[in-house]
């Protein structure tokens, strides 16, 4: 069964169209733009995909540690929430010997067995030949994944000189990281996920995020934003919150807004923050179009993935188009 419904977008990509019909997808499921006349545009749906889980894998970086150990945990929360399948990558270096990559195979799919005693569900494993700061992304992309699990041990070391090695395996990515220290909480799901609003356009991006973890999960979603005098800076930062605004009522979401109490480092504010009021994720966007020099100068969101609270953090990277989007359907 089809409907043709009517929405309103604000997207580049859709002002292009001249020939209809033109197939497209938002969130998890297509649909087929028919018409268009000026900005509205008419969507040939089908009405039975609507709200239904596809089966897109939580991808889980394994390298057998602990902090592996707490991303499966962690996917393992997620999965029974979204239904949504498990599989486990370990990379290794090109031109491995293959001894040692049946080895780690084998190692790799015990895991798995256990996994599945203990839970009663199976999961799969992979193992990917190259290095883990383009590897994963690129596998993640290649199969459309809905999100990588990956654990961190925060920035140590040469981390601190070189840049966040989480961040550096973030950054080419299509898909989302959820970037873990910890084993999950003692609650059962995502019960307050913090969204940082600045005056970034790619801000909005998360929103998708946002919208799908509050579906699922059932959580309240806290809008903070710092405060400011600039009159330019804040009609950025109350557009956005707006955005937010619109979309998450449109879909039923809990949410509150918040300022923080004070100027200055907003990265800190946004962890002190998650810390009082023991949220369960932090939801940022990535610099766009980061370098080498970003990651030795510093960048805002290496500090919030490897925060001292150990909280989750959802990180989105921004995309070409994307960030205008102006109508969230699910």
């Amino acid at each position: 069964m089809r409907k043709t419904v009517v929405a309103y977008f604000d997207l580049p990509g859709l002002r292009g169209f001249h020939n209809m019909p033109v197939e497209y997808q938002v969130l998890d499921f297509k649909f087929t733009v028919v018409n268009r006349i000026n900005k509205t545009i008419f969507l040939s749906i089908n009405a039975n995909n609507i709200m239904e889980k596809t089966e897109k894998d939580l991808l889980v970086t394994y390298d057998f540690t602990p902090v592996s150990e707490n991303a499966l945990a962690h996917a393992l929360r997620v999965s029974k929430y979204t239904e949504s399948p498990i599989r486990l990558l370990h990379v290794v270096e090109k031109g491995c010997d293959s001894n040692v990559r049946e080895e780690k195979k084998n190692k790799l799919q015990i895991i798995c067995d256990e996994f599945y005693e203990k839970h009663g569900i199976k999961i799969s494993c992979e193992i990917l030949a190259g290095t883990i700061f383009n590897t994963i992304a690129k596998y993640a992309s290649d199969n459309d994944a809905r999100m990588v699990i990956m654990g961190t041990h925060g920035i140590k070391g040469m981390q601190k000189l070189t840049g966040s090695w989480a961040l550096k395996v973030i950054a080419p990515s299509k898909v989302p990281f959820l970037v873990v220290q910890d084993k999950p909480s003692g609650k059962h799901r995502f019960t307050d996920i913090v969204f940082p609003i600045d005056f970034k356009a790619e801000t909005r991006e998360k929103l998708y995020w946002a919208i799908f973890l509050g579906k699922y999960f059932n959580s309240r979603v806290h809008l903070l934003k710092p405060p400011t005098t600039d009159k330019a800076i804040s009609k950025m930062v109350n557009a956005n919150q707006n955005f937010a605004v619109r979309y998450l009522i449109q879909n039923n979401i809990d949410y509150k807004i918040h300022v923080t109490k004070k100027s200055g480092n907003f990265g800190n504010q946004t962890i002190a923050f998650a810390q009082e009021i023991d949220a369960d994720l932090i939801l940022i966007t990535t610099t766009k179009g980061m370098n080498m020099t970003d990651f030795v100068l510093g960048l805002p969101e290496q500090e919030i993935i490897a925060n001292s609270a150990r909280i989750p953090v959802m990180a989105v990277n921004p995309r070409v188009g994307v960030s205008s989007i102006s109508s969230v359907m699910y």
